[in-house]
């Protein structure tokens, strides 16, 4: 299944989420984004909304244009987000600041080494961090990538795309 056939079920109230994915899927070259860069941060998020058919489109959609290192690298970014984005989320929300100042205890050590580059692993965080709404997650997040000299264009592209995949698999959760 590709994009082309997800987005086949989407129906009348996905119009506008149909045209979003052409958009976003049809312009990769365009985007200011590398392929692995793209279909990393499609996977990760695929794997984040936790939609089959959604991640089986974006395989599709990647194959042949990245390396079996992305997919582990987003599987990677997904997992270790969805405990970040509520541990830290936490913490951002709480009033009572006394748990900011306890150690977190949470093993991180897949972001030292996620298997693709530094600031790609960061972009596919991030993605995934807005997704879950983890605001200090997202400050952190962007903050490594501008000094990676990621640019902004490719910044809120990856978020464009959080925001379209989640409301294409909302939209197919409700035909």
């Amino acid at each position: 299944m590709s994009i082309a056939d997800f987005k086949q079920g989407l129906g009348d109230h996905g119009k506008d989420t149909k045209l979003n994915l052409s958009n976003i899927f049809g312009n990769v070259d365009t985007s200011g984004m590398t392929a692995t860069q793209f279909y990393g941060t499609a996977l990760s998020l695929a794997y984040s909304i936790g939609d089959q058919e959604l991640i089986d489109a974006v395989k599709v959609e990647a194959e042949g244009k990245i390396e079996d290192n992305v997919d582990g690298a987003a599987k990677l970014a997904a997992t270790l987000m969805a405990m970040n984005n509520i541990y830290y989320r936490f913490l951002h929300l709480c009033t009572d600041k006394q748990f900011s100042k306890l150690p977190a205890g949470l093993r991180m050590n897949g972001m030292a080494n996620p298997g693709v580059e530094k600031a790609d692993f960061e972009l596919y965080s991030l993605a995934v961090s807005a997704l879950a709404g983890c605001g200090m997650c997202i400050d952190s997040h962007v903050g490594v990538l501008l000094k990676h000299d990621v640019s902004a264009q490719v910044i809120q592209n990856s978020i464009k795309m959080a925001a379209v995949m989640n409301a294409a698999a909302t939209a197919k959760r409700i035909a």
